[in-house]
């Protein structure tokens, strides 16, 4: 019997192209060549500390609102937090913004609570700024891809 680590995706998606982000991410993560990790993509206001502390992997996809990252995926980390606080030390990261300024606030505010987490980052946080363009699709994909295999792999 062979072991399937799990890769968790948490993503808002309040528009088309941000559901275009996340089912990239999907593709990604999901490709044909990774054969023992399980996807799990969930709603941030469907997520609990038991998907968090459940996982060997964790993808967090938000868009930038106000300069923050949103109202969704700040929600879910303060239901996470202290249920995951020591217990989830180390657990690998990816992270994806879909900024409508810079991106600088919202990962500046992520890195904060991910610090006390202190879970660790397996790739640098993308941030997909300006226009929307298709090449924000395959960076994502191609992130998730790289998460889930390393993730598989052992290597993050």
């Amino acid at each position: 019997m062979t072991f399937h680590k799990r890769l968790l995706i948490i993503a808002n998606t309040p528009s088309t192209n941000t559901k275009a982000l996340v089912d990239a991410a999907i593709r990604g993560a999901t490709h044909p060549d990774i054969d023992h990790v399980d996807v799990y993509c969930i709603p941030p206001l469907q997520a609990e500390a038991s998907d968090v502390l459940d996982c060997h992997g964790i993808i967090i996809g938000t868009t930038e609102n106000f300069g923050y990252m949103s109202g969704e995926v700040k929600d879910f980390f303060d239901r996470i937090y202290y249920p995951c606080l020591e217990k989830t030390e180390g657990l690998p990261y990816s992270c994806y913004i879909r900024a409508g300024l810079d991106g600088t606030g919202t990962q500046i505010a992520i890195k904060k609570i991910i610090s006390g987490l202190k879970w660790s980052q397996a790739q640098p946080i993308e941030i997909y700024k300006g226009d929307f363009t298709n090449d924000f699709i395959q960076r994502v994909e191609t992130l998730a891809m790289t998460m889930s295999a390393g993730v598989e792999a052992g290597v993050f």
